[in-house]
């Protein structure tokens, strides 16, 4: 049963206040969503609160229908996601919503996980339990982005992000890149590799800088990432700093690297590691999201091939200058205007004296 609140002010405030709940997850729920829930009781008043920490912890919904407790019944449950209905769970969270006699919930959006999709709210609904479904909807989806692409297409999320001056270079000519950007700007950098869950570089990465790929934040509880390195010929130094038990090497050979996992896949042009082989592959291992750092090769390949689907770029206040300093997209590049990649709901901000900007992929544009 669909019912409509007398002040849709009310539900706004609610729904932003579960979605900031889900937030304090901080990307650690994977390969489940950030979940935030709260319940009001019959009066209006907050009678308990709770998010979704982690896999194998309550949902939300039962962290905050447990502090509820007697008051939740006859209350109204606001939450950023269609309650779970599938059996992974004794009671599934749309049942116990049932069972304590909530009367209303409002979700921000359903669940686009096969398994729910509608089916959760469908159950509430045939309880008698009245549903509104879309407040705060976009942020809702923004919060949860990893998660419902990877959901709805069975690939992770792909971020590219690169660091360039202001004239587009990301190294000089001689190869010297370190560091470009200020302590702000890579500090943000770290953030992003705890948020995904695997991060991407291509050989020459490996070989010209020798990086860790690691998240390296003062006070913060981080997450590691798996490192991929992507080298079709399988050339990568066995002493290589990114050689170790979380390193994935995506390759077209066979081989043993230390304690990294080889992992041969088919090739597409040029002999090269296939992209679309290696998402289908995190994918099916149940990784939301993926952070591709260069170089401007491996950039160009996942442009090119129309896998990206956000873009960070970190503006330092240089000019590099020389004909032989690369961008952070190599390649071919087009040939006419209308052909280059354009991005949407583009952001900007300010990190120290560097400048953040960032923007989707705009997929629908006739190219």
């Amino acid at each position: 049963m669909r019912a409509e609140n007398p002040d849709p002010s009310i539900d706004l405030t609610w729904s932003a206040r579960a979605i900031e709940l889900a937030s304090r997850a901080d990307f650690r729920t994977s390969p489940n969503p950030m979940v935030g829930a709260v319940v009001l009781d019959s009066d209006g008043l907050v009678a308990g609160e709770g998010y979704h920490r982690g896999p194998g912890s309550p949902h939300a919904e039962e962290e905050a229908l447990a502090a509820a407790g007697a008051r939740a019944r006859g209350g109204t449950l606001y939450v950023n996601l269609e309650p779970c209905s599938h059996a992974h769970r004794m009671p599934s969270c749309a049942q116990a919503v049932i069972e304590v006699g909530v009367r209303r919930v409002v979700l921000s959006m359903a669940d686009p996980d096969v398994r729910v999709r509608g089916a959760g709210i469908a159950k509430l609904e045939a309880a008698g339990v009245e549903t509104s479904i879309g407040a705060h909807e976009e942020r809702a989806r923004r919060l949860n982005e990893f998660y419902i692409k990877h959901r709805l297409l069975g690939r992770p999320f792909v971020s590219a992000k690169f660091a360039m001056s202001l004239d587009g270079k990301i190294a000089t000519r001689t190869g010297e890149s370190r560091w470009i950007t200020g302590d702000e700007a890579r500090a943000h950098g770290h953030r992003l590799r705890h948020q995904h869950d695997a991060i991407l570089v291509g050989i020459n990465t490996v070989i010209a800088d020798d990086p860790e790929l690691t998240v390296r934040l003062d006070g913060v509880d981080v997450r590691q990432p798996l490192r991929i390195v992507v080298d079709s010929q399988l050339r990568i130094r066995q002493s290589a700093r990114v050689v170790g038990t979380n390193t994935l090497i995506a390759t077209t050979r066979t081989g043993r690297v230390g304690a990294a996992e080889v992992l041969r896949l088919p090739t597409e042009a040029g002999d090269r590691v296939s992209l679309p082989a290696l998402l289908e592959e995190l994918g099916k291992r149940n990784l939301l999201s993926l952070l591709v750092e260069g170089g401007s090769e491996v950039h160009a390949a996942f442009f090119n091939q129309g896998l990206v689907d956000k873009a960070y770029a970190y503006v330092a206040p240089m000019v590099i200058g020389g004909r032989e300093a690369i961008g952070p997209v190599g390649g071919k590049g087009v040939e006419r205007l209308k052909d280059a990649i354009h991005m949407r709901q583009i952001d900007f901000a300010r990190l120290g004296d560097d400048l953040l900007i960032t923007g989707y992929v705009d997929v629908h544009r006739d190219r």
